[in-house]
């Protein structure tokens, strides 16, 4: 039996819909965000999981209290799984970023994994960190089930690195919707299969209000007219 990962970003919050960076910002779920982990609770309520951990941000750990809930689990706060620092940016729209800071974000788009905002940190930053604690949690759950609660860029740049993608395209190439579930299974602590990405069947068919979301302008719907 491997070891498996339910890997699942927060539910929504108020700056989600506001296309807001968000990273180090401690804001709490939407009442919307709340309903989509208690749907996604539901979904797992009859797996068996042996333990939950989360970031330490308040969205994460409200999300992870509700899917634990049915379980009886407490859930195990772990700094590393916390979000990107967005530096500078923090609590902006992308909007507003690209006005204020164009060369910085330009390049930023060019290499989010090398590249950081004034004050915050890339994406490799964030793999140092993030990366072994995953594999801590794999080796302490061996051929047991197991809920990680994190966030957008985190979980996305933990997926491009177990997978062996190329991480500098994890903003174009990869979504997390809000309350989303990803499954990995583990063999061992370096050879993950991919089971699950991105599901939001628990409340929704197609993630439609994500793409006023995405901060890649590759991603960006265009104007007619």
């Amino acid at each position: 039996m491997p070891t498996r990962i339910l890997l699942v970003r927060h539910g929504e919050t108020g700056l989600t819909l506001e296309d807001r960076f968000a990273g180090s910002n401690d804001i709490s779920l939407s009442n919307e965000g709340r309903e989509q982990a208690a749907s996604l609770g539901i979904r797992l309520s009859s797996v068996s999981i042996a333990a939950v951990y989360a970031s330490p941000m308040a969205r994460t750990l409200e999300t992870a209290r509700i899917i634990a809930g049915p379980h009886n689990l407490p859930v195990q706060v772990v700094d590393a799984l916390r979000e990107i620092d967005y530096g500078n940016w923090e609590g902006l729209t992308r909007d507003e970023v690209t006005c204020r800071f164009p060369q910085a974000y330009s390049l930023w788009e060019e290499d989010p994994l090398l590249v950081a905002p004034e004050g915050g940190e890339s994406g490799l930053s964030v793999i140092h960190r993030a990366l072994p604690i995953m594999r801590e949690i794999i080796e302490r759950h061996r051929h047991q089930t197991v809920l990680v609660v994190s966030h957008k860029g985190t979980n996305r740049l933990l997926v491009s690195s177990l997978l062996g993608l190329d991480a500098r395209g994890y903003r174009e190439r990869l979504d997390q919707s809000p309350a989303a579930l990803t499954i990995l299974d583990f063999m061992n602590e370096v050879r993950p299969r991919l089971k699950l990405f991105n599901d939001v069947s628990h409340y929704q068919s197609y993630p439609e209000r994500e793409i006023a979301e995405r901060t890649s302008k590759w991603w960006r719907p265009t104007v007619e007219g």
